[in-house]
């Protein structure tokens, strides 16, 4: 009689958190010029699905199939091994934790992959103010209005609640998007399948969309898009009530809620309790 080998096409939770500490390793130990090549390539392929939600809900007129659309993004980036900096946020700080990175891998890591975000989101957003005004010829094209007003309600919205109330429901806002973000990078590692590592990551990223909380990545590109597309919006404006406080309450969200979190939650004790 043959035998028949079954193999497991899950992982269990509690290999998941080793997974996070050993890939949170990885991603610190990368050279410099692979973090910042692999961030510009993953910011294009973020602000082609942004453009598509956008198009998807104008079209429509239901906001939600934005939602639907944008998991794609993350997808992407996972199965392609690209850079997306708010999922090292939730794995390279728990592998300093673990021991198994430095402090300056950290701030390295991190920095390294928002300087090519900073730079693909940038030349994205160019490109889109080009493919959709027509160069600057059809300024008022439906996801051009879709673009400008998101722009201004990401900056000028939380300004007019003034600095207290403003920043802090765009940091609060951060914290719950990056939570969900991280989640869904931690969500591909639950499956060793392509088709269920895609199902996986949908989900977390769907709610983020849906709910429409604030990603510095996604951030990155809407809002100087915005801008060229003829937003009311200064410099200081986009990154004093919006990137800034965006990108230290995403680093929160996904280092305590998702990296030691999980952690705990799997491993009884917090990540640096030896």
């Amino acid at each position: 009689m043959s035998e028949v080998l079954t193999i497991s096409t899950t992982v269990s939770p509690s290999a998941v958190v080793d997974e996070m500490v050993a890939t949170g390793a990885h991603k610190a130990a990368r050279p410099a010029r692979t973090i910042l090549v692999q961030a510009i390539l993953a910011s294009f392929v973020f602000g082609a699905v942004t453009l598509l939600a956008g198009t998807v809900a104008t079209q429509t007129g239901i906001a939600f199939t934005g939602a639907l659309v944008f998991p794609m993004a993350l997808v992407i980036v996972i199965l392609l091994g690209l850079e997306l900096v708010t999922s090292t946020m939730g794995l390279v700080p728990l592998a300093w934790w673990r021991g198994q990175a430095k402090g300056s891998d950290v701030c390295r890591a991190i920095g390294w992959a928002l300087l090519g975000h900073v730079i693909g989101c940038g030349i994205f957003a160019v490109v889109a103010w080009a493919t959709i005004t027509e160069m600057g010829h059809s300024m008022d094209a439906p996801v051009a209005v879709w673009i400008r007003n998101l722009a201004e309600h990401k900056t000028l919205g939380y300004q007019a609640l003034g600095a207290g109330a403003g920043l802090g429901l765009v940091f609060l806002r951060a914290i719950l998007c990056n939570w969900l973000v991280s989640l869904g990078a931690v969500m591909g590692m639950t499956s060793r399948t392509t088709g269920g590592k895609i199902a996986a990551i949908w989900l977390p990223i769907t709610l983020f969309f849906g709910l429409q909380w604030e990603h510095s990545v996604v951030n990155l590109f809407v809002i100087p898009a915005g801008m060229l597309m003829g937003a009311d919006i200064s410099f200081a404006d986009w990154w004093l009530w919006n990137e800034i406080p965006v990108i230290l309450g995403n680093l929160v969200g996904a280092a305590t809620l998702t990296g030691a979190g999980l952690w705990l939650a799997h491993r009884g004790a917090l990540p640096w309790k030896r």
